[in-house]
Parts: C-alpha cells; sequence; structure tokens
C-alpha cells in the first residue's frame, strides 16, 4: 500500500469510528469500546507507518481538485514533512492512550458511547489538520475541533459549570476565528492559491502584498485556539470536562493546532517583522503571567491548564524568534508530559475524592495509596521543571537557545527585540514553572493530617497508560540531535550558557518553594488548635475547587478534610496571590469592556424592536381589525335594509348624473 495510501486512512478511520460509535451506540453497546480503541490505535500505527517512510526526507505531496470556484481553486491535498509526521505520531499515541484510560475512567458513565465517539472524531479532525496541504480543508478540521471541544467540555451538561465553560471555549475560540478566517482568505487572493506550497513559493518570491495584515489576523485565531493572551481565559474553565478530554485537548489537539499551523505557515509571518515583535510580547506576557496564575490555583486541573498556556507561549516564543524545529520539538515533548499530568491527576482526583491541592495537603499517605500516580507524576513534573536529564530539558533549552542566537544578533531570522523579550520571559518562567511544579507535588502527595483514603489498586488502564507516557517524558529529550534531521536541521542541542540559565532558575524555583512549603508547614502545625474554631463546611467550601467531574469519578466522595493548608504559593506570591488566583481578573475586564455594552445593545435593540417595530406591525393589524369591524356592521342580515341601501344608492348615482350632465350642457 502506498505511503499517500496510508496516510489518507490516518484521519479517516478514527471519523468511522465516530460516525460508528455514535450509530451502534445505544443500540449496540458492546461494540463501543471497541469502536472507541481499535480505529485510535490503527490510525496511530498508521502514522508511524508513514513516520517511518516519510523519514526527515522530502514532503509527501499530492492534491486533487475538490471543485471548481471560478477563482481560488480548493483542492485536497496532502503535505507530509517531518513536522507533519512527528505531530501525527503524537495526536495517534496520545488519543490511544487517553482513549485506553477513559473505559476505567468513565466506565460508569452513560454518556460514555457519545464521549468516546466524540473523542474520535476531535482525533480525526486533528490529524486532518496535521496532514491536510489546502488551508480550506485545514480549516474544517479546526473548525471541527471547535465544535467537537464544546460538547467535550460540557459532557456534563447538568451543572451551570460544565455549560458556562463549553459556551465559553466556543464563544472565545470563534472571536479568534473571524479575523482568522478573513486572513486566510486575504493569504489566498495574494498568492492565488490555498495550498501551502504555492503560498509559501509565494511568499519566497516576495508576492505577499499585505504580510503584516494577514499575520497579524492569522495570529488572533492562533491566540484563541492556543490559548494565548488575551484569548486564553476559556482554558483554565474548560477543566469542567472529564479529565481524559483535558489530556487530549492540553496535549495533542486543540491548543496544539494554533502552534503546529504558525510553524506550518512560518514563512507568512516571518515576512512581516513587526508580526514577530507582536508575537514575542504576547508569548511573554503569557508565558510570565499564567505562571503567575498556576501559582495561586486551588484546582489541580486549573493548575496544569495554566501550565499549558505557558507551555504553549514557549512554542510561539519559539515561532516569534523564528525556529519553528524548536517549537515543534517542545510541542512533541509537552505533549507526552502533559497528557502524563493530566491523567495523573485523574487518577489522584479518582483516588482522593477531591481536585483541591488544599484537601489533599491535608490527607497523609496518598502517595503510598496511589505508588503509580505518584511516580510517574514525578517524572512529569521533573519534566515540566526541566530538570536534565528529562525530556523538557532538551525541548526548554532548544527555545532558549533560538532565543539566544536572535538576542545576541546570530541569527537573521527575527529581530533582536523578540529575542531579548522571550529570553528573558522564559527564564523568568523557568523559575516560576519549577516552583508550581514543586508545589504540587509537595501540595498533592506530602500532605499531613488524616489517612488518605484506600480504595484498592486502581485499573490497569489507568496506570499501564501512565508507565506507557512516562516512556518518551524521560527518554524523548535524547532524541534531539536525530530529531533536527526531521526539522530544518537547525541544532537543537543545550549551549552551556543556556543550560546554566534555565537549571539553574529552575532549582532556585523548585529550592525555594520547598523551604516556603516547611515554613507554611511549620505554622500550620503550630495553628491547629486555632483552626478548630473555624467550622468544617466552611473550610471545605472555601478550599476546595468543586467541579461536576469530582461527583462523577470518586469512590465514595469523602469530606474534605477542615483545617489551614501549607500552600508556599502565599508566601511566594504575597499580595499578588488573590489576584494571581483569580486569573487578573481579565473576565471581570471582559466583562466591563465587551460583555456589558453588547448585553446593554442587545437590551436596546430588544426595545426598539419591541416598542418600535413592533409597535407599527401592532398597528397595521389593529388598523385592519377596526375597519373590518366597521364594515362588519353594516352587514345586519336583514333583505330590507340592503334594498334600502342599493335603493337610496341608485337615487345618489341618478342624481350624481344629471347634476353632471347640466353642468356640461351649461358649458
Amino acid at each position: 500500500m502506498s505511503t499517500t495510501t496510508l496516510a489518507v486512512l490516518v484521519p479517516l478511520l478514527p471519523f468511522l469510528g465516530a460516525v460508528a460509535g455514535l450509530l451502534l451506540g445505544r443500540s449496540a453497546p458492546g461494540f463501543v469500546r471497541p469502536l472507541a480503541i481499535l480505529p485510535t490505535l490503527a490510525a496511530a500505527v498508521l502514522a508511524v507507518t508513514v513516520a517511518v517512510r516519510q523519514g526527515g526526507g522530502q514532503p509527501i505531496s499530492t492534491a486533487t481538485q475538490l471543485t471548481p470556484t471560478g477563482s481560488v481553486p480548493i483542492d485536497l491535498s496532502l503535505y507530509i514533512d517531518g513536522f507533519a509526521a512527528l505531530v501525527a505520531v503524537l495526536v495517534g499515541v496520545v488519543a490511544t492512550c487517553v482513549q485506553l484510560y477513559s473505559t476505567a475512567y468513565l466506565r460508569e458513565d452513560p454518556r460514555y458511547p457519545s464521549y468516546a465517539a466524540l473523542v474520535s472524531l476531535f482525533t480525526s479532525a486533528m490529524l486532518l489538520v496535521v496532514y491536510s496541504g489546502d488551508l480550506m480543508v485545514l480549516l474544517v478540521g479546526w473548525e471541527v475541533m471547535g465544535i467537537c471541544s464544546y460538547f467535550l467540555v460540557g459532557h456534563y451538561w447538568e451543572t451551570e459549570a460544565a455549560r458556562s465553560a463549553s459556551l465559553k471555549a466556543f464563544l472565545v475560540t470563534k472571536l479568534g476565528d473571524v479575523p482568522f478566517l478573513i486572513g486566510l482568505f486575504a493569504l489566498a487572493t495574494d498568492a492565488g492559491s490555498f495550498r501551502i506550497t504555492k503560498i509559501l513559493g509565494t511568499v519566497a518570491a516576495g508576492g505577499l502584498d499585505h504580510p503584516t495584515l494577514i499575520a497579524l489576523l492569522l495570529l488572533a485565531g492562533v491566540a484563541g485556539k492556543s490559548a494565548q493572551f488575551p484569548l486564553h481565559t476559556w482554558l483554565p474553565d474548560a477543566m469542567a470536562g472529564p479529565t481524559p478530554v483535558s489530556a487530549l485537548i492540553h496535549a495533542a489537539t486543540m491548543v496544539a493546532a494554533g502552534v503546529y499551523f504558525v510553524a506550518r505557515l512560518l514563512p507568512v509571518f516571518a515576512a512581516s517583522a513587526a508580526a514577530l515583535v507582536v508575537m514575542a510580547a504576547m508569548a511573554a506576557v503569557t508565558m510570565v503571567g499564567s505562571a503567575l496564575a498556576a501559582l495561586a490555583q486551588d484546582d489541580i486541573k486549573r493548575v496544569l491548564a495554566y501550565s499549558t498556556i505557558g507551555q504553549l507561549a514557549y512554542m510561539t516564543g519559539a515561532l516569534a524568534v523564528g525556529d519553528r524545529g524548536a517549537a515543534v520539538f517542545h510541542l512533541l515533548s509537552h505533549g507526552a508530559f502533559k497528557a502524563l499530568l493530566f491523567l495523573g491527576a485523574g487518577v489522584i482526583i479518582h483516588a482522593a475524592g477531591t481536585n483541591s491541592l488544599a484537601a489533599m495537603s491535608r490527607m497523609d499517605g496518598l502517595a503510598k495509596r496511589i505508588p503509580d500516580a505518584f511516580w510517574t507524576m514525578t517524572i512529569a513534573l521533573l519534566a515540566l521543571a526541566a530538570i536534565p536529564p528529562f525530556a523538557g530539558f532538551f525541548s526548554k533549552e532548544a527555545v532558549l537557545v533560538a532565543a539566544e542566537q536572535t538576542a545576541t544578533g546570530h541569527s537573521d531570522l527575527a529581530p533582536s527585540a523578540a529575542g531579548w523579550l522571550v529570553l528573558i520571559a522564559g527564564v523568568l518562567t523557568a523559575l516560576l514553572t519549577a516552583a508550581y511544579a514543586a508545589r504540587l507535588w509537595l501540595m498533592a502527595f506530602r500532605g499531613r493530617g488524616a489517612a488518605a483514603p484506600d480504595h484498592g489498586k486502581e485499573p490497569f488502564a489507568m496506570t499501564g497508560v501512565l508507565w506507557l507516557l512516562a516512556i518518551p517524558s524521560v527518554a524523548f529529550g535524547l532524541a534531539a540531535d536525530s530529531i533536527a534531521d526531521w526539522f530544518d536541521g537547525r541544532a537543537l542541542t543545550p549551549t552551556l550558557a543556556t543550560s546554566v540559565l534555565g537549571t539553574g532558575a529552575a532549582v532556585i524555583g523548585a529550592m525555594l518553594t520547598y523551604a516556603l512549603w516547611q515554613r507554611a508547614t511549620a505554622k500550620t502545625a503550630a495553628g491547629v488548635g486555632a483552626a478548630v474554631a473555624v467550622p468544617a463546611a466552611a473550610a471545605a467550601a472555601e478550599s476546595a475547587a468543586e467541579t461536576p467531574e469530582v461527583s462523577e469519578v470518586t469512590h465514595d466522595h469523602p469530606a474534605v478534610p477542615a483545617g489551614p493548608a501549607a500552600d508556599p504559593g502565599k508566601a511566594l506570591l504575597g499580595p499578588l496571590y488573590p489576584h494571581a488566583a483569580d486569573g487578573f481578573h481579565l473576565d471581570a475586564v471582559y466583562d466591563r469592556l465587551f460583555v456589558r455594552p453588547v448585553r446593554g445593545a442587545a437590551g436596546l435593540v430588544r426595545f426598539l424592536d419591541r416598542e418600535v417595530v413592533d409597535t407599527y406591525v401592532r398597528g397595521a393589524g389593529s388598523g385592519t381589525r377596526l375597519l373590518g369591524g366597521l364594515v362588519r356592521r353594516a352587514q345586519t342580515g336583514n333583505v330590507q335594509s340592503y334594498l334600502s341601501a342599493l335603493l337610496a344608492g341608485a337615487v345618489v348615482l341618478a342624481i350624481a348624473t344629471a347634476v353632471l350632465a347640466n353642468v356640461n350642457a351649461g358649458s
């Protein structure tokens, strides 16, 4: 079978599995799990086969015209280079792990059939984005992912939190998609085609008439899809969905799509130095702000959500300095350890009966109850903190090296200002990332208080997936030398200067957090007597981050232990803590700047529609009814009245005729 045929089957198989799952979910429930796992697993195997055959060599490109349009043609085309081949492998592997994990995690969920089908459709859409060589076909996958995220985030639709989160995710990403679509049409108009190869050829020839405008329009869509400032606010709230969905969205689909799109079309963005500086500033603000917010979150999943936003900002920063190899390298590395973190968090929630770090910090022995999650999450957090020799160290260092080379003038791919922005923000974020990773580990696994609930060993479908993802989280970085040949050939190995900066910042952040945690623990132990006066219900309500998932997947819903929590984040952030916990009040700002004015305008339109437009409509109806009422009074049903009226009318006509005749005769 040809490589092209195999590549077509990669997105097609999960799509067929999704259709079959939706059709057979109720009538043949026994087929639901095989239809969820086998097509996705087959797609992952085929993606690996395509990657092996492509081998980082010449891109595989083929196309056939979808339909004549009269102007810019739309083609069904594939364009598979080293970037696409490896990202497709990531998507297939993570999606397979999520489907396997979900069979145990959601085994009692009555809506599992539709959930599994939507995950398969989500996977198919992302694979279409990865392999597509035509921007309009890519847009189809882009939008299908948005629809799937709406349904999956709102999986627990009975709750207000899930409904609001799904609607917010849909609206915020669509807000970015409007300028994104305009940018696609502007780009295709300048290039005369939606084909990626022809667009890149036009850019190389200097054929873009409006490069800055096009790049900024496209960047708006990327900011929405990849949750970058200022359109990042939907991603933390999307944690209202099931944890496996969070793993899929954060590690391999949806948010990765925006970064991948920029990497695919980086020459378009590089044609405008202003666009690169804007991208660098966006990345710098996003990575620092999200890291500060992660330090103040109580919900373990929201910590990981803000972590994803910051890591995506690293990738965006690498693209801003013109190194798409470093960006995609970090995308692949991050996909492995972030999927592991979310799925591990699911095991913790499953066992502890809460997603609150404050509650976990008051539980003793949780790490012993779930040893698989403890060890694998330790590996993933070390990778997240970029501690050598874990995968995150090598990929994050590749980003810092690219920024350092641009800042010092050793690379002419981007302005030096972009390099300095990314480098300074990247080093600062390395410190903050290690700090919130250490905080999460200490509060989740080193709690002190009542014994953690013991529910026995977690299902193998959940723990086995964790160990599978732990392998690339440890070893993927060692492939930095060989993987560079799959990209643009630029070295991805760390340098001494960036290694000292990045690792030193991470070590400082972790050690500072540990010291502050010890001090907070001592203060908590000393203040236990005073804490008894606090009602248990009030303490639980204050500390627990409630999500609908907790009541669905935990064993016996244990009460959250009451009392103070040893949180080093409060000491690290000081007076900034409450603001960071609320995401720096960006939702409130958007509410005042956009939501309230739009609601006010909608209220005005409603008033005009009801009181002005409807008045004319009602007036027309009332006038007709009045005229009908007057005419109806003449219809008495009395024949004599009708004859009298007829005679009177005839007399009047006769008199009028005679008068007119005399007037005409006299003239």
